[in-house]
């Protein structure tokens, strides 16, 4: 028995090995998007694989993904005690790991005293996985890269070249994605080092206890916040841009006790476009969600799934059966978030945030460079975030993806790109009591001399983020080229030389009426060039004059006038 202060000894430096773990492979990344964006996962499971602990770096549709590809997937079709060290596991079929084929989960047995005792895992996104890039314009799974079954990727520490011959004559960058796939190796292996070192430094012979103790301490905790809520049924359903046309998630969320149910019925069909959620990824970012609202400070593992149950119906966009597209996921998957949090409003108004960009921006170009070598990269950006109870929204803030935005500098360097401009979004945030977060305005051109093939993963262009409690929408996206014109947000077409992209990415809601917000915050928005003078007496009710100053008596009538 492990008794309280060891246990929590030991569940430090269990973080602080998988820590590593990350560390190791970021520093070993080929790409920016692992070094700089860190779409990267990683994870320590026990043998039945049951994740107990993340690293601190990681996306909500890699961690919680793979949490549940290691344990339902991995660990069934190749038990621990069936494998040899050296072994290390790879797949990524969307329906068992996170969603689409760009993200490459890799699963590592740790070997100790004889015997199987642990898994280290990890998932990032690979910079290109060939087929048509990634974007929503594929009609079926099949036209969206290779898919790689679960198979061995090292066979007792030999590299099965067969599958990296594969990979390589598939992919359009193969050093890349080959490099990345050894940092992902390479971080396992830390990770197994490191545990074996905490297993001798405790002379413990596995981590069986220690996942049994963290897992029902965890689930327990989950469960007590739960059990806070009143018994019910809290529902909400939002529209967003879809391909074509609008779509909807409807989600009811169920508290019985101490579970909770999510069913997602009602929430529109799956499409013939690359934008299909498979449960697993609906499952991830539900999980998140809730978490971050009912526990934030309960650790994230396979204990804090237990009394969540999720589910949406068979071929619906939530839930979507095979071969449909799944490339450009996100740009449904980011959106589940947001009906819970409005759905949970009532019971948690100073836990929950109004709506937000939420869906990531990704930017995919591909072509050929100035010297004539074929290049693929994909960067991702963020709108504003939702405003909250005390706080204004993020500007330029991932959630809930938690993806960091990559600097200019770095993405200058990668790839053959001029960015002109990048600043925050003038009166982009939803005004409010607290006001929304800014989206951000980018201007791009290819530098190559040649065409590239822009892949545009974009939304909120048609449906704004609402806002909370009488705050008001954030402004909606848009696409546009220099001449005018403008591309569909969701899909491909060729950046000319000498053409530039401007992206203007959404804002977030607004929490509480605008009418409340104090006049010197107004005043310092404007004076900061967050928000015009127009917009402060058009939205706040709130007069600034040339001088930069607040005018006491036109704002004062202005309020008046608006009922304040």
């Amino acid at each position: 028995m492990i008794d309280p202060i060891t246990l929590e000894v030991i569940w430090n430096r269990l973080i602080s090995v998988v820590d590593e773990q990350a560390a190791a492979l970021i520093h070993s990344s080929f790409t920016t998007v692992v070094r700089e964006a860190g779409d990267l996962s990683a994870g320590v499971f026990d043998r039945a694989g049951n994740m107990i602990a993340q690293s601190v770096t990681g996306t909500p549709g890699h961690i919680n993904t793979m949490a549940h590809c290691v344990r339902r997937y991995v660990a069934p079709k190749y038990p621990i005690d069936s494998l040899r060290p050296g072994d290390t596991l790879i797949t990524n079929d969307p329906w068992e790991a996170s969603g689409h084929l760009f993200d490459l989960t890799i699963v590592s047995p740790v070997f100790y005293r004889g015997r199987g005792v642990a898994w280290f895992a990890s998932t990032c996104h690979a910079v290109d996985i060939g087929g048509a890039t990634m974007g929503g314009d594929a009609r079926s799974l099949y036209e969206e890269g290779l898919a790689i079954p679960l198979m061995k990727l090292f066979k007792a520490g030999a590299p099965n070249e067969e599958l990296f011959d594969i990979i390589r004559a598939n992919v359009r960058v193969p050093d890349q994605v080959i490099g990345d796939i050894h940092a992902q190796e390479v971080g396992n292996q830390v990770g197994a080092r490191k545990l074996i070192e905490m297993l001798e430094e405790f002379d413990l012979p596995d981590i069986e206890a220690l996942s049994a103790r963290i897992l029902d301490r965890t689930e327990a905790a989950v469960r007590s916040a739960i059990a806070a809520l009143p018994d019910g049924i809290y529902r909400d359903a939002i529209a967003i841009d879809g391909f074509d046309s609008p779509l909807s998630i409807a989600c009811a969320i169920e508290v019985a006790g101490d579970t909770l149910r999510v069913d997602y019925a009602g929430s529109s069909p799956q499409v013939e476009r690359g934008i299909n959620v498979v449960l697993n990824y609906t499952h991830a970012y539900t999980t998140y969600t809730l978490m971050a609202v009912l526990a934030p400070g309960i650790p994230n593992n396979e204990g804090a799934f237990r009394p969540i149950t999720v589910s949406a119906p068979p071929g619906s966009i939530l839930n979507c059966s095979k071969p449909a597209p799944v490339s450009a996921r996100h740009l449904i998957g980011h959106f589940v978030s947001q009906p819970l949090l409005t759905a949970l409003s009532p019971l948690l108004p100073q836990r929950v945030l109004a709506n937000g960009s939420a869906g990531l921006w990704n930017t995919m170009m591909d072509g050929i460079s100035a010297d004539g070598e074929e290049f693929a990269y994909i960067f991702f950006s963020a709108g504003g975030m939702g405003a909250a109870h005390n706080r204004d929204g993020l500007s330029a803030t991932a959630f809930p993806s938690g993806i960091m935005g990559v600097p200019v500098e770095a993405i200058e360097t990668a790839a053959p790109l001029l960015m002109h401009r990048r600043e925050l979004r003038v009166d982009s945030g939803g005004p409010g009591t607290f006001r929304g977060g800014l989206g951000q305005v980018m201007e791009l051109e290819m530098l190559s001399g040649a065409p590239a093939n822009h892949s545009c993963m974009y939304d909120r262009t048609g449906s704004p983020a609402l806002g909370l409690f009488g705050g008001k929408p954030g402004a909606t996206g848009e696409v546009q080229l220099s001449d005018g014109t403008r591309p569909h947000p969701k899909s491909h077409y060729v950046l000319q030389p000498g053409q530039r992209v401007i992206l203007k990415l959404p804002g977030g809601g607004g929490f509480g009426s605008p009418l409340e917000r104090d006049p010197r915050r107004v005043l310092a928005d404007v004076q900061a060039g967050y928000i015009s003078r127009e917009a402060a007496a058009r939205e706040y009710g709130v007069r600034i004059d040339a001088a930069m100053t607040i005018d006491a008596a036109a704002t004062a009538a202005l309020r008046k006038e608006r009922g304040a």
